[in-house]
């Protein structure tokens, strides 16, 4: 009997419609963030803003893209913090609807700094929604104002026999959506020259040749706002128990059961700890490294061949939306076994590795796009091979998951060193897109080391999260207290 209840207790039923809604909301978030990457280097060149200065093109698309993740960085802990008064609902529901918006007004864009304010606006509603912010940050936790209201959310609705169910599914919405995003946004771009006879015939797909994917991003958004706004509970603790004891019949003569109240979160200092600081050195490096090699991609595959290899935003979206649905399938079949055979370190360290060996290549394929004078068979194949890295790169954020919260002193510190990761790994994501895209316009600009100055320097920073991920402990804390 005692197993049969067991049994029961694991396989305990979870508020679909609720999840639902929440991961509908979710999936939105990489559809309005990616779908631009395509021909984000073609609309910052079209905006007339470089002057006609090729070099100048990647400083500022870096630009744009570090100001959205900045933005989104500024935005978490307020708006966390809001929806621990206000109520989750509210909160929530403005992520997808200005994510609509924003994405409309980012495609009806003509100037470069019309597009900057969209992209803010963009990271700001990101910073409402919070799973964006760190990809592997998906440990359900009870300190709601760091964590990102769309984790807390499942949190309250969830309980301790479904709750790991419920977030071991986040991954693999952000993923469907990294895979749909690229190939939305280079397909849909231009459509008026793909298909004069339909889109042609619209002035508004002439004028505005990348407005059709941002419409398209933002209907999602729109429509998962939508859903949201007729189906989703508000789930605040205070908010339901007044709300259920205004609600009550007026012969009510039982008490209420009271919520019981989570543990006080320490006072900051007594998380300055040696493996906090590890933890989250290693996380931060780790997001600096990733989000400056994804805000490179784009630009050298934009760029001319001398410096880049020239794809158009149909082909960029194809080959990103191509990583996208394997890095779906690597990590649903590979990440869980790999980590429980070979520990979360190793894996870290791996990632360092796989994230110098993707900067190591970039001389590479520039060498053999100029002697072909195009992109040729040799060129995609050291391509497959690069861009599979990212899938040791996201085997390493998993890990990275398991370090910081093995860091944190107790239980009532959970929720504040997963925010702290996350406001560390936020800030410095959103530098290196300026920091990369910078420094290759630097290189190509001035040829400093035959213009690959920018892909040594990176080299040089993966070399240093090497160093840095040989600092994390070979034996959980965990285990030994176990």
């Amino acid at each position: 009997m005692d197993g049969d209840r067991n049994v029961a207790r694991r396989r305990a039923p979870f508020p679909k419609v609720q999840v639902a809604i929440v991961f509908l909301i979710q999936f939105s978030e990489p559809i309005t963030a990616l779908v631009i990457y395509p021909f984000v280097v073609q609309f910052v060149r079209d905006t007339g803003i470089t002057g006609g200065e090729e070099s100048k093109t990647g400083f500022y698309a870096g630009f744009l893209e570090s100001a959205f993740f900045l933005t989104e960085s500024l935005s978490v802990f307020p708006l966390g913090r809001l929806s621990d008064t206000y109520g989750r609902r509210p909160v929530l529901l403005w992520g997808p609807l200005g994510l609509g918006l924003s994405m409309l007004g980012f495609g009806l864009s003509k100037s470069f700094w019309t597009l900057l304010f969209f992209r803010c606006i963009q990271g700001v509603c990101n910073g409402g929604i919070g799973s964006f912010c760190s990809p592997g940050l998906s440990i359900p936790l009870h300190n709601s104002a760091p964590q990102g209201v769309s984790k807390t959310v499942i949190n309250e609705i969830a309980d301790p026999t479904n709750i790991a169910d419920i977030f071991s599914m986040m991954p693999l919405i952000w993923s469907i959506g990294t895979t749909v995003a690229p190939l939305l946004g280079g397909l849909l771009a231009n459509p008026a020259t793909k298909w004069p006879a339909t889109f042609g015939r619209l002035e508004i797909f002439r004028i505005h040749a990348y407005f059709a994917p941002c419409l398209v991003a933002g209907l999602i958004a729109l429509i998962s706002f939508a859903f949201a706004f007729v189906g989703l509970n508000e789930t605040l603790p205070s908010i339901v128990a007044r709300r259920a004891k205004s609600n009550a019949p007026a012969v009510e003569t039982d008490p209420l059961i009271p919520t019981p109240p989570h543990d006080a979160p320490p006072p900051i200092r007594d998380l300055l700890i040696r493996p906090v600081f590890i933890a989250l050195a290693n996380h931060g490096i780790l997001a600096f490294v990733h989000m400056a090699n994804e805000a490179l991609i784009p630009l050298v595959f934009a760029t001319p061949i001398g410096a880049g290899l020239g794809l158009n935003p149909n082909e960029i979206g194809i080959i990103l939306g191509i990583r996208g649905a394997c890095n779906v399938v690597v990590q649903l079949l590979f990440a869980g076994p790999l980590i429980r055979r070979y520990g979360p370190r190793r894996i870290v360290i791996a990632g360092s590795i796989a994230s110098l060996i993707q900067f190591s290549l970039y001389p590479i394929v520039g060498v053999l796009a100029r002697r072909a004078a195009g992109v040729d068979a040799a060129v995609y194949i050291v391509l497959a091979c690069q861009l599979s890295c990212a899938f040791v790169v996201y085997f390493a954020y998993a890990g990275m998951m398991i370090f910081i919260m093995d860091a944190a002193p107790g239980p009532a510190s959970l929720g504040s060193v997963n925010g702290l990761a996350q406001m560390v790994g936020t800030v410095l994501r959103s530098l290196a897109p300026s920091f990369s895209s910078s420094l290759f316009a630097l290189s190509v600009e001035h040829h400093f080391a035959a213009g690959n100055m920018v892909y040594f320097a990176l080299m040089a920073v993966t070399l240093g999260a090497l160093c840095c991920s040989l600092l994390l402990p070979r034996t959980l804390r965990s285990e030994v207290k176990a």
